[in-house]
């Protein structure tokens, strides 16, 4: 709620080129505890006023070089100044001297000799205006700010809606192509391991049939994961992570299932390197990749993790020598039905959605590109 302004809160200025007329008008005005300012100059005048907030001008017609009339057109054409209420004091009573004033944007007038309780009653009349006026543009530039303010937490809402919608698009077509290929493989295997009688082939299609529900498994959980993140319902739970540490970690943990023979070349400088993040997101984003390049590599191959750091980022750099991406592949590379998996350009998979969702959470970038020689590099990019 506004504070209500006391007569020592208004400033006042007279402008008159009679002394004696500004020291009446002075000890009137004094006497009721206004703040009083003055000068017999319209230029003068005009300075002042530049120069300080007053809330009412007094202002004389008649007064050499520049007169009142000029001096208020001057006030009324700068935004600056143009609300404040000028009062004319003049001698003339006339009614074409008024309506002059009135035209040039004057509020009121006083007729000379002053009486003390008109020109108090019409004192403060224009400052009480004045006031109310200014309170009344306060209170419509907060509602105004109050609007934007709703107009913006409403277009995010918006915006939220239609990434929730979004994510449940794409979550559903996930589902109906992703999930249609190792399904119909455990069908398939299903009624042959039905109908077979011979050991052997129940052993092999029992294999198959773990490699069918395990990627089916792990579909589940990068969807799951994607939807979470896209749609800002993951809660991170960020600490210091060491990079050698996680890296072997996700080795430790893919060794134990891959069949081809790949020698895992490791180089973290220094060792000891360390990033701010979400240890269990690093590690899907980090095993995402070195699935993929496992896949794509030729048995008996190596891939090579090269952590550094770069001024003022961390780079992870992942090589392989795999087929590399194709032109598709590229071109679809962070869509959700991109290539195979995360990388290359085999089936609809989930692309590499989740670990550029990884990195954008992490305040991170992903960069992908084909080596000369042949194979891929994928680098993630840490900022301080």
């Amino acid at each position: 709620m506004n504070k209500v302004k006391e007569n020592k809160d208004f400033r006042i200025l007279i402008v008159d080129d009679v002394p004696k007329n500004i020291q009446v008008l002075g000890n009137i005005l004094i006497n009721e505890k206004y703040q009083i300012s003055y000068t017999q100059d319209g230029n003068h005048a005009l300075s002042l006023i530049k120069k300080n907030k007053f809330d009412l001008i007094l202002l004389d017609i008649m007064m050499p070089e520049i007169d009142g009339y000029e001096v208020c057109k001057t006030i009324m054409a700068d935004p600056e100044t143009a609300s404040i209420p000028v009062i004319f004091l003049t001698a003339k009573a006339d009614k074409e001297s008024v309506i002059k004033g009135f035209k040039l944007g004057a509020r009121d007038y006083v007729t000379k000799p002053f009486n003390a309780e008109e020109l108090l009653a019409r004192v403060r009349t224009h400052l009480e205006l004045k006031d109310k006026n200014e309170q009344l543009a306060n209170i419509n530039k907060t509602l105004e700010q109050k609007v934007l303010e709703r107009t913006i937490k409403l277009r995010y809402a918006n915006k939220k809606l239609l990434t929730l919608d979004k994510a449940k698009g794409d979550f559903l077509n996930i589902i109906s192509h992703e999930m249609r290929t190792p399904l119909n493989g455990i069908q398939g295997l299903t009624s042959l391991l039905t109908d077979s009688t011979e050991i052997n082939d129940k052993n092999g299609y029992i294999k198959n049939l773990k490699i069918a529900s395990d990627r089916l498994v792990k579909f589940s959980e990068t969807a799951l994961l994607i939807t979470s993140l896209n749609t800002e319902r993951y809660l991170m739970k960020t600490n210091f992570v060491g990079l050698k540490d996680l890296i072997n970690n996700c080795f430790e943990t893919k060794l134990q299932k891959i069949e081809k023979k790949i020698n895992f070349n490791i180089n973290v400088v220094p060792d000891n390197i360390k990033i701010v993040g979400d240890y269990e997101l690093l590690k899907d984003c980090f095993e995402s990749i070195i699935d993929n390049a496992i896949k794509y590599s030729p048995d008996k191959d190596e891939i090579k993790i090269i952590v550094y750091r770069d001024n003022d980022k961390v780079i992870v750099s992942f090589k392989d020598n795999g087929t590399g991406f194709s032109d598709e592949a590229k071109e679809k590379l962070f869509n959700y039905f991109s290539s195979d998996d995360i990388m290359h350009s085999e089936g609809l998979g989930l692309g590499l959605a989740s670990v550029k969702l990884i990195m954008d959470a992490h305040q991170g970038k992903v960069e992908i590109k084909n080596m000369k020689d042949g194979g891929a590099i994928v680098n993630l990019f840490f900022y301080d």
